[in-house]
C-alpha cells in the first residue's frame, strides 16, 4: 500500500504536466497558424510600359508577372505570405521610370522590385534599386549598357546578353564538318544597338574560322525599301546570310530575296523570324521553311514549369499557345527565381536574393540560368529553324526538338 501511495503521488503531477504540455502545444500550433494567416503580404513593385512606345511588350511582361503571382498564391504564397503586385505605368519614359521605382521603394516601401521592359528603362531603374540596396531581377533589358554599369544587384533573366544570341548559330555552323560549312558569308544589318552587334559577333567568329566575308553593310532604320540592299547581297552569291534584324526589316529582307529569286544555303535572322505567329503571316507560310533564328523560350519547351505556364496562361488570358509572347514567359521566369530562392534558403529579402543568385544554378522555364558578378547570364540561347511551317529548336543537340535542315529549301 505504501508503495502504491508513493506511485499515485508521483503519477498525479505527471498527468498535470502532460495536460499542460498538450495545452501549450495546442496554443503553439494555433499561434503558428494564426501567424501564417496574419502574415503581411509580400509586396513586389514594378514599373511597366502600359502606355507609350513600349506598351505592347510592356503589357506582355505584365501578363507574365501576374500569371506567376496567381500561380504561386494558389500554392500558398511565398513562405506563407500572399504575394501582391504593385504595378505603375512609366509611360515608356526613362524619366518616369526613375520616379516610379523611387516611389515604390521609399514611399510605398515594397518588399521587392522586379524590372521594367527594355534596356532603355532598365539602366536608370536598376540604378535606383542599387542605390537602395534592392535586388533587381529583370527579364527585358539585356543590352550592353545594362551590364556596363557593373551592378552587383542586377540579374538579367534570359540565357545570355541580347548581343550574344547569334552565338548559337555560329556554334552550330562551326560544328559541321568542313565540307558542309559555308565558304562565304554576307552580313546585312539594321542600324540598331541590338540587331547589328548580333551579326558582328557571328562575323568575327566566322572570319576566324576561315569563312570569307563578301558583304558587310549597315542600313538605316528609316530605309523604305530593302530590295537594293538585298540585290547587292545576292550579287555576291554568299553561302550564308547572317542578318542583324528586328521585325519589319526581317520581313522586307525575305520578300526581297524571294523577288530576286536568290536562295542562300543558310539564312539566319536575329529577330523577326523567331515570331511563331507574325513571321509566316508577313512573309507567307510557304516561305519560312529552313530559315534560322534564335530565342529563349517556345511553347513546346519541356524546361521546368514551361507546360504549366502554357496551360495556366491559356486558362487566364485565352488565345492560342502560338500567340504567347516570349516577354510573358521571361517575366514568369523572374518570379520562378523568387520562389526558388525562398524554397532553398527559407528567407526572402533583398540581401538573400543577391547573395543566392551569385552562386549555383537555377532551373526555370527558360532553362537553367546562372550569372557572373554583374548579372550577365552564363547560359545559351536556342537555335530555332522553321520546319514544315513550325518553329522548332534544333541546337544545342541536348535540347533540340528536331535535327536541323542542312540546306534551306528553295523558295516555292
Amino acid at each position: 500500500m505504501k508503495d502504491n501511495r508513493l506511485l499515485s503521488r508521483h503519477f498525479k503531477p505527471i498527468s498535470l504536466v502532460a495536460g499542460a504540455c498538450a495545452a501549450a502545444l495546442a496554443l503553439t500550433v494555433t499561434g503558428a497558424t494564426s501567424s501564417v494567416a496574419a502574415a503581411k503580404p509580400l509586396v513586389i513593385g514594378v514599373s511597366l510600359s502600359l502606355t507609350g512606345d513600349f506598351a505592347d511588350p510592356g503589357n506582355a511582361v505584365k501578363k507574365g508577372y501576374q500569371l506567376w503571382v496567381t500561380h504561386v498564391n494558389a500554392k500558398g504564397g511565398i513562405l506563407g505570405r500572399k504575394v501582391t503586385l504593385k504595378i505603375v505605368d512609366d509611360l515608356s519614359s526613362p524619366t518616369q521610370v526613375v520616379t516610379n521605382y523611387t516611389n515604390l521603394i521609399t514611399r510605398d516601401k515594397v518588399d521587392l522590385v522586379v524590372g521594367p521592359f527594355s534596356s532603355l528603362l532598365t539602366v536608370p531603374a536598376s540604378q535606383v534599386a542599387n542605390r537602395y540596396k534592392y535586388a533587381f531581377i529583370e527579364s527585358a533589358g539585356g543590352g550592353p549598357k545594362v551590364f556596363a554599369q557593373n551592378l552587383t544587384n542586377l540579374f538579367f533573366v534570359q540565357p545570355g546578353p541580347i548581343v550574344k544570341q547569334g552565338d548559337v548559330f555560329a556554334d552550330y555552323i562551326l560544328s559541321l564538318p568542313a565540307a558542309q560549312r559555308p565558304k562565304t558569308a554576307a552580313y546585312p544589318s539594321l542600324d540598331d544597338p541590338f540587331a547589328q552587334p548580333v551579326a558582328d559577333t557571328v562575323r568575327v567568329r566566322f572570319e576566324k574560322a576561315g569563312i570569307t566575308t563578301v558583304y558587310n553593310e549597315i542600313y538605316p532604320a528609316e530605309t523604305p525599301d530593302l530590295t537594293p540592299i538585298m540585290a547587292a547581297v545576292a550579287a555576291t552569291k554568299p553561302d550564308v546570310i547572317v542578318s542583324g534584324t528586328q521585325s519589319l526589316d526581317a520581313y522586307q529582307q525575305v520578300k526581297a530575296l524571294i523577288q530576286l529569286k536568290y536562295n542562300p544555303k543558310f539564312l539566319y535572322m536575329s529577330n523577326g523570324a523567331n515570331s511563331p505567329s507574325e513571321f509566316p503571316s508577313k512573309v507567307g507560310a510557304a516561305n519560312v521553311n529552313g530559315i534560322f533564328s534564335s530565342g529563349d523560350w517556345f511553347t513546346t519547351s519541356t524546361a521546368p514549369g514551361s507546360q504549366t505556364f502554357v496551360k495556366e496562361y491559356l486558362a487566364k488570358f485565352g488565345g492560342t499557345a502560338a500567340l504567347i509572347d516570349n516577354s510573358s514567359a521571361e517575366a514568369y521566369a523572374a518570379g520562378q527565381l523568387i520562389e526558388l530562392i525562398a524554397q532553398r534558403t527559407g528567407k526572402i529579402d533583398n540581401a538573400t536574393i543577391i547573395k543566392s543568385l551569385h552562386s549555383g544554378t537555377w532551373p526555370t522555364l527558360l532553362g537553367t540560368l546562372s550569372w557572373d558578378k554583374y548579372g550577365v547570364p552564363q547560359s545559351q540561347y536556342l537555335l530555332v529553324q522553321w520546319q514544315n511551317g513550325a518553329l522548332k529548336s534544333v541546337f544545342p543537340t541536348a535540347v533540340a526538338q528536331a535535327k536541323p535542315i542542312l540546306a534551306k529549301p528553295v523558295w516555292p
